[in-house]
Order: structure tokens, then C-alpha cells, then sequence
């Protein structure tokens, strides 16, 4: 494997703003309270056909507000029409309706269906390098791994990528972070025993070891040694392929995070402890998505400078976004996990326990935790854009924003894997 570059050395934030509109993104945090204000940050819902029992949230309305609008837009003026979505500029009609149901309540905005023939390419080749390159899962696994439809997925996430190839990248690494989730931790003999060895060693197949000539080939020997270790290898070469130093080292950060936060809930498992909701919501930060919507540059054949990617108000955005995409896998996967033995612990089950709430009012409570994650995400990233309108900043918003759409869309969509629990 390829060792890393050094990344160059980072300006600060005054002279990059210099360089790109005098616009300070550590401005953002003082003005985001007055943007909120300003702007209605959290609409309000529309009257409904047939409005649910009181005690139910109505569904919020799922349009995003004037400025987020703007972000998904994109830029305008000369020079900038390469940086904008089309497909989320132009809308020429409303998105179809999608398969499944969404969760009623939850607050989100509805995609267009994805390209059909770019999820056929992805889930051609996701196949044929999870059987072929990395020997992924035995045959008995097979209707599991179709079953994620992963292509859909990361295309829905990626719309703006400009070739196939940009859309593998990303599905790669989905795959592979999935394999350690589930063959480490989870579903396929995952145990919170040995957990934190696993993870670090196969770490190293995203982060290189590197040692004395006498242990280094028995470094590389291990690397191929199970699933998850050597699909980690395989995509993180392709990555290096098209993301710079500093966009390979931001990604491998995002993963140690995934990683303490694996081991986090591994030690509760190990105790038989239920978290209190703020400490769990504090694991979530870590254990959650956040690696996928922030390659979302690197997807889309751009990047966002890594003095800009490091300021506090756009770490805030996407951590937001991390947590938010997160619950929404809490809730949606409810009733899968409730079936699967022994307890998994998830946003409704711990507010449930922790607070003594019934499992349908921690459930609801859970829904109304996610749509304020999802509007301080939506006034951040405002806040991020108005303050610092640089068409790279303007692009990996929208990205961003995007991939937290197209993350519902295949929760919501995927009724292979998920269904609702009977509480409306």
C-alpha cells in the first residue's frame, strides 16, 4: 500500500480568506443566532389531509428554507455553472414518490429517484470487486449484500459525481466500513471482546504501519488476512488514487473517530450498561456517518481546502449532519435491531430507559431529537455559506446537504433491510 504523502503546510484561516473574498468562516458562530433569527430556520408545518392525533408530530414540511435553498443551488454568476447541481437546480417537477414509507413526523427533504443506469454500472462493479478483488462474504451472504443496494445508495448520495469511477470511491469505502461494522462488531460474529485490537490493526490498512524492514512484510501479510482488513486496503488504495494528501489524512481522522466510537458502545455491551441519552448522543458523534458526507469533495472531483474543512463553524456543520444522518438509522433500522438477539441499544430504546417512557413516546421523543439535529444543521450551514460564499465552501455544503437527503431516501426506500414499528 502506497505511504502517505506529507500534506503541505497549512495558511491560516485570515490568509486563506484573503485569497478567496476576505470572508472569515470563524465568523460563522457569532451570526449564526442572527441568520437563525432572520431567516426562520425551523419551518413550520403545512395543515395536513388527515392531520394525526395530537400527540403525534405532524409532519414537518420538507422544503428546505431560503438560504439552504440557495446552498443547493449553488453559485451564480459568470464562471460558475460547472459547480451547480443541476438536478437539484433545475426541479423541472417534484420528486417522485419514493418506495416505502417515511417515518411520519420526520422531518426531510424528498430526492429525485437516482440515475437508474449509473446504480446498475455501480452495483455491477461494487459486485464484482466485493467477490473478485477482496473476497468479501461467502456465498450464503450474497442476498444480504444485494439486499443493501449500495449502488442506489451512494448514488443518491453522490449526485454531482462527475464520473463512475468518482462514485466508487465512495462506494468502496461503504462497503468496507459496513464489513468491519458487521464481521467486527455486529451481525457476522462481530463480539465487544478483542474489539479494540481488530479495529486497530485493521486501521492500519487505512493509516500505514510503518516499521523495521525485519516485521514490515509481516504488516503487509496481515492486511490480507480477513474480509474486512482486506477490503479496508482495497479501497482506501483507490481513494489515494484521486484524493489529495491532506483529503486522505481528513479521512482517515473521520475513521479513528468511527472507530473510538465503535469501542464506546463495545465497552457498554461488555457491562450491560445503558447510557445516559447525552452520553450516547455523545458516542453517536463518533459511531455515526460522519467519513461518508465529508469524501463528498473528493467524490465530486473537487476540493475543499483543508484550512477552510478545519475551521470550528464547518466542523460544526458536519458533525451535525454526522448525527443527524445517524439517528435516522437509529429509527429506521428500530425494529430490525429489536428482532436481532440481544440488546442493541439505539436513540428510542436508551431514551426509553434512561427517561421511562414508553417505547412508542421514546420512539416519537427520538424522532423530535433528530429534526432538531437536522434544523441546527440546516442554520449552520447557512450561517457557513453567508459567511463565507467561496465556491469550493458553496459546493461541499450542497454536498453535504445532499448526501443527508440521499441517506434518507435509501433508508426510507431500502424495505429489503428496514420496516416501521406499528406505533401510528
Amino acid at each position: 500500500m502506497p505511504a502517505p504523502e506529507l500534506s503541505p503546510p497549512q495558511s491560516s484561516l485570515p490568509a486563506a480568506a484573503s485569497r478567496s473574498g476576505a470572508y472569515v468562516l470563524a465568523e460563522a458562530a457569532a451570526r449564526a443566532r442572527d441568520i437563525k433569527g432572520a431567516t426562520g430556520a425551523r419551518p413550520l408545518a403545512p395543515p395536513l389531509p388527515a392531520p394525526p392525533p395530537v400527540d403525534i408530530p405532524a409532519v414537518e414540511v420538507r422544503t428546505p428554507s431560503v438560504d439552504l435553498e440557495r446552498i443547493l443551488r449553488g453559485p451564480s454568476g459568470l464562471g460558475t455553472a460547472s459547480l451547480r447541481l443541476a438536478r437539484r437546480e433545475e426541479r423541472p417537477t417534484p420528486p417522485a414518490p419514493a418506495e416505502g414509507n417515511p417515518i411520519p413526523g420526520l422531518y426531510y427533504h424528498p430526492v429525485p429517484e437516482p440515475d437508474p443506469v449509473r446504480v446498475e454500472e455501480v452495483s455491477r462493479r461494487i459486485k464484482a470487486w466485493a467477490g473478485d478483488e477482496v473476497d468479501l462474504y461467502p456465498e450464503d451472504w450474497e442476498d444480504q449484500f444485494d439486499g443493501f443496494s449500495v449502488g442506489r445508495y451512494m448514488v443518491a448520495c453522490h449526485p454531482d459525481a462527475p464520473t463512475v469511477d468518482h462514485l466508487m470511491l465512495a462506494t468502496r469505502l461503504m462497503v468496507a466500513e459496513n464489513a468491519v461494522d458487521d464481521c467486527y462488531c455486529e451481525d457476522h460474529g462481530g463480539s465487544p471482546i478483542g474489539l479494540g485490537e481488530r479495529l486497530l490493526l485493521a486501521h492500519t490498512a487505512l493509516d500505514p504501519l510503518y516499521t523495521t524492514e525485519e516485521y514490515q512484510p509481516r504488516w503487509a501479510e496481515s492486511l490480507h488476512s480477513d474480509a474486512p482488513r482486506r477490503a479496508y486496503r482495497s479501497a482506501m488504495e483507490y481513494f489515494l488514487q484521486e484524493a489529495s494528501p491532506s483529503q486522505a489524512d481528513r479521512f482517515r481522522h473521520d475513521m479513528a473517530r468511527l472507530h473510538m466510537g465503535y469501542l464506546a458502545e463495545a465497552a457498554w455491551a461488555q457491562t450491560d450498561q445503558v447510557p445516559e441519552v447525552w452520553e450516547y448522543l455523545a458516542m453517536r458523534q463518533f459511531n455515526n456517518f460522519r467519513p461518508c458526507p465529508t469524501i463528498t469533495d473528493t467524490v465530486g472531483g473537487y476540493e475543499l481546502p483543508a484550512d477552510l474543512h478545519a475551521q470550528p463553524a464547518m466542523q460544526r456543520v458536519i458533525a451535525l449532519a454526522g448525527n443527524a444522518t445517524t439517528i435516522v438509522n437509529d429509527l429506521y433500522s428500530y425494529t430490525k435491531e429489536l428482532a436481532a438477539p440481544g440488546r442493541h441499544l439505539n436513540l428510542p430504546v436508551v431514551i426509553a430507559e434512561r427517561e421511562g417512557l414508553s417505547d412508542r413516546d421514546a420512539y416519537l421523543k427520538a424522532v423530535e431529537v433528530h429534526n432538531d439535529l437536522m434544523h441546527d444543521f440546516e442554520a449552520e450551514a447557512a450561517a457557513v455559506a453567508d459567511a463565507c460564499p467561496v465556491p469550493s465552501v458553496q459546493r461541499f455544503l450542497r454536498g453535504v446537504a445532499v448526501w443527508v437527503d440521499g441517506n434518507h431516501y435509501w433508508h426510507q426506500t431500502n424495505t429489503f433491510r428496514y420496516s416501521l414499528p406499528d406505533f401510528w
